[in-house]
């Protein structure tokens, strides 16, 4: 489904991603994982289309998208939330997820100032997939609610909703479990098994390193930029170099 070679973004003299190759299976969940700084969420954002890379290639389905802008690659089926969720807070729920749907709309703004049929139609339309991803994610009862008013979790299943509405093929969480306590994280995983059930593939950053073994199918490891290690979460596990630039440590820390 998605195929990256030699990926490779610069910032001056800084190189945030260094020469990154992999791919993701169809209905598939991979993991990217490393320390703070190696260039994960700027991987992201490079497959999402919100950064221009500096060298490299991105394939998706088999169609070069190395430079197409952020809105045509969730045209194309790649969805992104994001480590701190990008939500209006003052807005509800329901009219949050709402805007997910809109780049699947045709209606101009004269549709929108005569209230055309087709701007009516599509109006429907968002409002009846909005609520289909809100009874996906299980928060349905919060369509109503201002954001602000609503936990740390619901605010992450929303944001996997939102980006849900967009009609996605891939959907790429930014530490979605962040903030959330392990039976909160518990719940989270659970999202994540049902969206592949469904069909979707997942490819998510977290630190969390029992959630990523548990649900991981395949795993790459950064490490200041470059790609250290891909495999299993078993190879993964035993991979020395992993041991010693992240791994370690952090299951230590996960197993107290």
């Amino acid at each position: 489904m998605l195929n990256v070679e030699g990926l490779t973004k610069q910032f001056g003299g800084l190189k945030a991603v260094d020469d990154v190759s992999f791919h993701v299976e169809p209905n598939t969940i991979t993991a990217i994982i490393g320390p703070n700084g190696a260039g994960k969420s700027t991987l992201f954002n490079l497959i999402a289309g919100a950064l221009p890379p500096t060298a490299g290639r991105i394939e998706f389905e088999g169609r070069d998208v190395t430079h197409a802008p952020a809105h045509e690659m969730a045209r194309l089926g790649i969805a992104r939330t994001f480590q701190t969720t990008h939500l209006f807070e003052e807005d509800t729920v329901l009219d949050n997820v709402i805007i997910g749907h809109r780049l699947r709309t045709r209606s101009g703004l004269w549709d929108a100032v005569v209230r055309s049929r087709r701007h009516r139609a599509e109006e429907r339309e968002c409002r009846e997939r909005a609520y289909e991803a809100l009874r996906f994610v299980g928060i349905e009862s919060l369509a109503d609610m201002p954001v602000r008013l609503i936990s740390q979790e619901a605010k992450k299943r929303a944001a996997i909703a939102l980006g849900l509405a967009t009609q996605p093929k891939l959907l790429l969480l930014d530490e979605i479990a962040g903030g959330l306590n392990p039976e909160e994280t518990q719940r989270v995983m659970g999202l994540i098994r049902k969206l592949v059930e469904h069909g979707y593939t997942v490819c998510f950053v977290e630190h969390k390193m029992h959630m990523v073994m548990s649900l991981a199918d395949r795993i790459i490891v950064l490490h200041h930029g470059r790609k250290i290690a891909e495999g299993t979460p078993d190879e993964v596990r035993r991979n020395p170099d992993v041991i010693e630039a992240y791994l370690g440590g952090a299951a230590h820390a996960a197993g107290e």
